[in-house]
């Protein structure tokens, strides 16, 4: 399980490495220059040169990228020019919103998914399995900012159950602000649910058939148990690979339903610093998303030794 967890981490850190040069490099290669993308078309050159030189950009590029690193290293991500604060706490106030949104959402899509998955696999081939797949296309199928819209129109402006969009702050109580992100959760969960549950059914089916769960069977174990204490287990590495992927992209993909609800995450302030050509921040918060993918996919990496032990031994 050591030399396992090793090489994991060891393939972590070089795609980390990787991943910094390829997201720096992308900034490099934006065409035009970054001084005058800051202070618009308009700026005198005493004002392009000043912030040449308060960026590094009159510095070589292999020392630009030292620094840089440097920095992320210590958290310091350098400093917003649109904002003028420091950009790692423009993070943590983002992250605030989107890290609990991403955590909730994930949450309501295994609830979803696995017992969905679970129903379908044990009635493969009958009406049940063919109109629970097709509910599972359908969620596929359909954008999620469309669930988003459905959602505000039943359950904010009909029913007047929950705000249709903002957020209070954790501040103003646990209640309030939970009860902010309960529709973008379920809008970012439901397609979600439909690709795990799909997932989960593929892998319960090919599980199914091992010689295993028919010794189990013919013990006269319960279908249930059968299901929930053999097959299920050995059916979650597929399942748990689509998780990490799946937290993964709410983390960092929720643009879309983050302008929806006018919620204040690091999605929508991706989106704002783009908008606003404060490349700063974009370089900042895309590697430290990148960070966290990374970081998510080794843990889900280091699960797989948790869940079959014939990996430990790799």
């Amino acid at each position: 399980m050591t030399v396992y967890a090793l090489n994991r981490l060891f393939t972590g850190l070089l795609t980390l490495v990787v991943a910094s040069v390829v997201v720096f490099a992308v900034l490099e290669l934006v065409p035009g220059d970054p001084a005058r993308l800051l202070l618009g078309m308009d700026a005198t050159p005493e004002a392009l040169q000043a912030l040449r030189t308060e960026l590094g950009l009159d510095q070589p590029v292999v020392l630009r990228y030292l620094d840089w690193i440097g920095g992320l290293l210590s958290l310091d991500l350098g400093r917003s020019y649109t904002y003028s604060v420091p950009v790692i706490d423009l993070v943590v106030e983002r992250g605030v919103v989107s890290l609990p949104l991403a955590l909730l959402s994930l949450a309501l899509s295994v609830a979803i998914a696995i017992p969905v998955g679970l129903f379908a696999a044990r009635r493969r081939g009958r009406a049940a399995d063919a109109l629970t797949m097709g509910a599972a296309q359908i969620g596929v199928a359909v954008p999620n900012f469309w669930f988003a819209l459905m959602l505000v129109y039943v359950f904010a402006v009909g029913l007047r159950l929950l705000p249709s969009g903002g957020f209070p702050g954790w501040e103003s109580g646990l209640w309030p602000a939970f009860k902010a992100l309960i529709l973008p959760a379920v809008a970012l969960a439901l397609p979600q649910a439909a690709i795990l549950a799909r997932v989960a059914r593929s892998a319960l089916i090919e599980v199914l058939g091992e010689d295993y769960i028919r010794t189990a069977r013919a013990k006269g174990l319960p279908a249930g148990m059968v299901m929930r204490r053999h097959a299920l287990r050995n059916a979650v590495i597929p399942v748990l690979t689509i998780v990490g992927l799946q937290f993964s992209f709410l983390l960092a993909g929720t643009i879309i339903i983050e302008n929806v609800f006018y919620l204040p995450g690091l999605g929508r302030l991706v989106f704002q610093a783009i908008t606003q050509r404060d490349l700063i921040v974009v370089q900042g918060v895309v590697m430290l998303l990148v960070a966290a993918v990374i970081l998510v996919n080794l843990l889900v990496d280091l699960s797989y030794g948790l869940v079959d032990p014939r990996l430990r031994v790799r």
